[in-house]
């Protein structure tokens, strides 16, 4: 998929991001009932990337105009974050002395709720822009070749935990069913009711993995058995586990925990 700015120097490729940002800030101020002076430092030019936060100083409420206003920081930090991203910007990697075990179940449900999926009967349903639409086995996944890192994960909520995920690389599964990489997005439903979704260029990531194994055994049911997705350069509620469908689309997927107000790209 071809992209301008990444000819352009990173720094560069920012401030135009940044400049495209502020102005569709400053356009959007015209048409929101904001504070006079949230409105004053938008449209004087006054707002730079620290000021941001004037916006979502203003108090949570569910007037329309105020969620119109976080909705354009949201859009804006999307738009940065997907600048700053590249194939060549590789999450840090940790010797496996540092993996956390056991590692942290984290879910909007308790642990003993987590599905436990009979992996002889889950299929993987791959659908949306490809060539070879199907349902892939366990068996079928294992059979691709494998890669693995020792990586952090982030989580929103503030606690981070190293751990080792080994899979097939998602873009290589992607070519392998003929996915148009020159669509916008890779969205993905899961067993437990999750869903959630990435941008093309994060899914063909090197790191970017679906992960069937953990700490050198399949992967465990607390943490996503018997398929999950492991993304190091995003959050954690980027990561969905309990995989059971695939869809290549251009429509922009939603998110369990995005269309409650989180940041869409989610980037660590």
């Amino acid at each position: 998929m071809s992209d301008p700015r990444k000819s352009a120097p990173p720094r560069a490729a920012l401030l135009d991001v940044l400049g495209d940002g502020l102005r569709r800030l400053r356009r959007d101020a015209s048409r929101l009932d904001l504070p006079e002076p949230a409105r004053r430092r938008l449209l004087g030019g006054g707002l730079t990337l620290g000021g941001l936060s004037l916006l979502s100083g203003c108090g949570i409420s569910d007037e329309p105009s105020v969620e119109a206003a976080l909705m354009t920081v949201s859009r804006f930090n999307d738009r940065v974050q997907g600048a700053l991203f590249g194939p060549d910007r590789l999450a840090p990697t940790y010797p496996d002395s540092m993996i956390v075990r056991p590692f942290p179940f984290n879910a909007f449900y308790g642990e003993a709720m987590a599905p436990d999926v009979d992996a002889g009967d889950w299929r993987l349903e791959v659908g949306g822009k490809v060539t070879e639409p199907g349902r892939w086995t366990l068996a079928a996944l294992r059979a691709l070749p494998q890669t693995g890192h020792t990586t952090r994960h982030i989580c929103v909520e503030g606690w981070s935990a190293i751990g080792n995920w080994s899979g097939v690389p998602l873009g290589l599964f992607l070519r392998r069913v003929g996915a148009d990489l020159g669509a916008k997005y890779v969205a993905l439903r899961c067993a437990d009711g999750y869903y959630n979704g990435i941008d093309m260029p994060s899914a063909l990531h090197p790191q970017t993995l679906l992960v069937l194994d953990q700490d050198g055994g399949p992967l465990p049911r607390r943490n996503g058995a018997p398929l999950k997705l492991r993304v190091p350069t995003k959050l954690g509620y980027k990561n969905p586990k309990h995989i059971v469908a695939l869809t290549v689309t251009d429509d922009r997927p939603g998110g369990y925990w995005e269309d409650q107000g989180y940041n869409w790209f989610g980037g660590s």
